[in-house]
């Protein structure tokens, strides 16, 4: 097992902060990525307060590697009132951006497509400033269910790509890299700005991280992320390396210099962290 290095460290942050925060989670029945995936900005996002809410509950149906979202063929059923539950929510938290995801959901209709666009909708209709940032699955592919949520409006679309293609069939093997690349694709031509996410650390090479660059910029994506991959339980990949800081800056300059608009790089950078300030360009 490689040792963590000290750049690769982080702290939780005052236990009081996310205390509160859970609570105001749990008394709407909230669920948020920060914790399920067991995010090492947890601390420092909840102090602010922002969160990741993940809508269509907190079990996946798919079995990526590097994820350690609860997995099953039969997740929850869908809370209805979940949407409204996070409107109500966001506003008592004053947020001003806010990212909604979910979790893969495979057996359902559209796969939950549905749920995204009551989401955005009952936030847009409770907040009149505020913009809505969705980081969604590939839903298989399935153009219609796409449809549903880009017909809704987000301002941002975000659909992550992981990691590079020749790591899929371990990191992400229900999913299809040209397929995800599709996805935001149409998502451009709809309008939308859109934005995908990659980690680092389980084997790529320098070149496929920049190959991934170059094929998002040729599907029109605005934004990039480039994180390190931290392994979240015994249960999931091993990091195979610990990037240095100065290969994430490289990758930032390479994604400048090639035309990308955003381009946000470091050990510590995940699809979701400080979004506002990434798309203000602070």
């Amino acid at each position: 097992m490689k040792r963590l290095p000290s750049w690769a460290k982080k702290t939780l942050g005052p236990a009081s902060k996310l205390h509160e925060m859970k609570s105001i989670l749990r008394k709407r029945n909230l669920h948020t990525v920060c914790e399920s995936a067991r995010c090492p900005n947890i601390g420092e996002c909840f102090s602010k307060p922002t969160a990741t809410f993940m809508i269509l509950g907190d079990v996946c149906t798919r079995t990526c590697g590097f994820c350690s979202i609860e997995k099953k063929a039969d997740p929850l059923l869908v809370d209805p009132h979940e949407p409204a539950n996070i409107a109500l929510t966001a506003k008592e938290l004053g947020l001003k951006h806010v990212v909604i995801t979910s979790v893969t959901r495979d057996d359902l209709p559209n796969g939950g497509a549905d749920q995204f666009a009551l989401t955005i909708k009952a936030i847009k209709d409770n907040i009149s400033d505020i913009l809505v940032e969705v980081l969604t699955p590939d839903f298989e592919g399935d153009q219609e269910a796409l449809k549903i949520v880009l017909d809704a409006r987000p301002d941002i679309f975000n659909h992550n790509l992981e990691t590079v293609p020749s790591l899929y069939s371990v990191v992400r093997p229900q999913a299809d890299y040209q397929r995800s690349l599709d996805v935001l694709g149409r998502a451009k031509q709809a309008g939308v700005m859109t934005k995908s996410g990659i980690m680092v650390g389980l084997g790529e090479t320098k070149e496929e991280v920049k190959e991934v660059l170059r094929d998002l910029l040729a599907s029109g994506c605005d934004a990039v992320t480039i994180g390190q991959y931290l392994r979240p339980t015994r249960n999931n990949l091993e990091v195979r390396e610990y990037v240095e800081p100065e290969v994430f800056k490289e990758y930032e300059e390479y994604g400048k210099a090639i035309g990308l608009k955003y381009v946000y790089s470091g050990p510590f950078v995940r699809s979701s962290y400080n979004a506002e300030q990434l798309i203000n360009g602070k």
